[in-house]
């Protein structure tokens, strides 16, 4: 049994004619016959009652329309569902970001819901060190990282350049110089991550490199938490330009140009390499690429090429 005969079936129900069916089925009645002589012999039932003039159905035939009809308006509504998610009338987009990666999307999310405002997006909390795994389980159809995932099956694409900056509070001493050295470090109180990053790490080595201490007095388990308490004078802190900026902007904090600690820092977009993007990723891919063109440096559309 397949939805062509119960198509049949149905026209030969409602029209209560072989010819008149087939009429309406653009076929031959020979045909529309031999559909249903068919499917009754598929079912082991009669579904329409020869003696009668008027193709009255039998018992059995009267039970197959009602699911016939349920099987066929689910048909139309699949159709209709595919072409909603085809012109993103319908659909959802899950993408795997950090505190701090999160920051990138929401410009590029604030473009995305006025092409697509039907679209469900949803952003789920991730350490960058699982983003990977989570793309190759299916969880997610895109996550964002600040470095180059090894896992061959992750396709990247370089999608902002932000850089680490040094903030203090507009009354220390250092705010007033704009620019100091990491020798003027070696004193001052650090307010860090509590997280271990890449990032960190080359901080650490910077300061080992120029045998300065790093006094980190102060662990903190967000960003927001850190510039707060850099704010509120206790301390100062390194971190990614992109989380600072507003605070910089509007003068809550100062940032302190470090020469021998000018960390650039490229953001990631990632997914499966061997994805078939639904339409709503393809969609958020090419606002992406639009933005990387309309506003330029620091948004970027940089696909890295694998080995």
């Amino acid at each position: 049994m397949d939805l062509y005969q119960l198509e049949t079936f149905l026209a030969v129900a409602e029209e209560r004619s072989f010819s008149r069916a087939a009429a309406r089925l653009h076929r031959t009645q020979p045909a529309v016959s031999q559909v249903i002589r068919k499917l009754e012999t598929d079912l082991g039932e009669v579904l329409l009652d020869r003696a009668s003039r008027d193709g009255t159905l039998t018992a059995a035939g009267e039970v197959l329309r009602q699911y016939a009809e349920k099987l066929l308006n689910l048909r139309a509504e699949a159709g209709v569902a595919l072409d909603e998610l085809r012109t993103l009338h319908r659909g959802r987009l899950s993408i795997a970001a950090n505190e701090y990666t999160c920051l990138y999307l929401l410009p590029i999310l604030d473009r995305f819901r006025r092409v697509a405002p039907l679209i469900k997006v949803s952003v789920h909390r991730s350490l960058a060190s699982r983003v990977a795994d989570e793309l190759l389980a299916h969880s997610v159809e895109f996550g964002i990282v600040s470095f180059r995932p090894d896992d061959s099956q992750v396709r990247s694409v370089v999608v902002y350049r932000d850089e680490l900056v040094l903030v203090v509070n507009p009354s220390h001493a250092l705010a007033k110089t704009k620019q100091a050295s990491i020798q003027q470090l070696g004193k001052e109180n650090f307010v860090a991550h509590n997280i271990p990053s890449p990032q960190r790490q080359k901080v650490v080595q910077a300061f080992r490199r120029y045998r300065m201490p790093l006094n980190m007095g102060i662990e903190l388990p967000s960003l927001e938490a850190i510039k707060r308490c850099v704010a509120l004078g206790n301390g100062i802190a390194l971190m990614p330009g992109l989380t600072a900026q507003p605070e910089i902007e509007r003068g809550d904090l100062v940032r302190v140009a470090i020469p021998e600690l000018q960390f650039e820092r490229k953001l990631r977009l990632v997914y499966r390499r061997q994805a078939n993007l639904s339409q709503a990723g393809k969609a958020f891919l090419k606002v992406v690429e639009e933005m990387s063109t309309e506003l330029g440096d620091p948004f970027l559309f940089h696909p890295e090429r694998t080995g």
